[in-house]
């Protein structure tokens, strides 16, 4: 099964399991996923089909009011995610901005990525997910969100949605109209926000050009 198909199945998921999804209590799956627990397949396949209804609307550019709370890498740290919310305050009383890389490296991506994105289903408006190079179908293969996924489910279906949303996820942010918020960093390619808002993002992250370098190129 490739991604379109995938997509295709997600677009199936919105239209037809509305009904199973708002009978749902998605307040019990967010605890559960506080939890470090997993939930079904099945579920995971509607919050992202609820997901890539809110994803699609959002800029390259997306707008961000303050006060906000700007977080930098999770990499699958379930628990330094749960100390920050901890520290900074739970959504939605405190206002999130995650620049990327939610997934690899760490022991609990599924738990992480879920969790982050049923927090912005419930509060779509007080929490901003963009992309990071990690957020990748090539990349997650090598670093573990692909095998992880593989070892909690028994098959590959659960990241095949999550990947799907990938191809979602705002490419960067901007915080008051006033300040730049990117995972990687600037591009030659681009002098303008407008020409960042013109990028396809529905894709796999190029190995070149301007998207890739907005989330590869990290200052020195």
């Amino acid at each position: 099964m490739n991604h379109r198909r995938v997509s295709y199945y997600l677009l199936r998921s919105s239209q037809k399991m509305d009904s199973f999804f708002d009978s749902s209590d998605l307040d019990l799956q967010i605890e559960q996923l506080k939890k470090c627990e997993i939930i079904k397949e099945c579920q995971v396949k509607a919050l992202c089909a609820k997901a890539r209804e809110i994803l699609v609307e959002e800029s390259n550019v997306q707008r961000v009011d303050s006060p906000v709370t700007v977080c930098g890498d999770i990499h699958g740290q379930f628990y330094d995610l749960k100390e920050l919310f901890k520290v900074g305050g739970d959504v939605p009383e405190t206002n999130y901005l995650f620049m990327g890389d939610f997934v690899d490296r760490g022991f609990y991506s599924v738990e992480t990525f879920l969790l982050l994105l049923a927090l912005k289903v419930r509060y779509p408006d007080r929490i901003t997910l963009i992309r990071g190079n990690h957020e990748s179908r090539q990349i997650t293969q090598v670093y573990g969100f692909y095998d992880e996924c593989l070892r909690k489910y028994g098959s590959i279906t659960v990241w095949r949605y999550c990947t799907e949303i990938f191809d979602y996820l705002s490419l960067s942010a901007v915080i008051d109209g006033k300040i730049f918020c990117v995972h990687g960093g600037l591009s030659p390619s681009i002098q303008t926000l407008d020409q960042i808002r013109t990028i396809d993002r529905k894709q796999e992250v190029p190995h070149d050009g301007p998207m890739c370098d907005l989330l590869w190129s990290d200052p020195e």
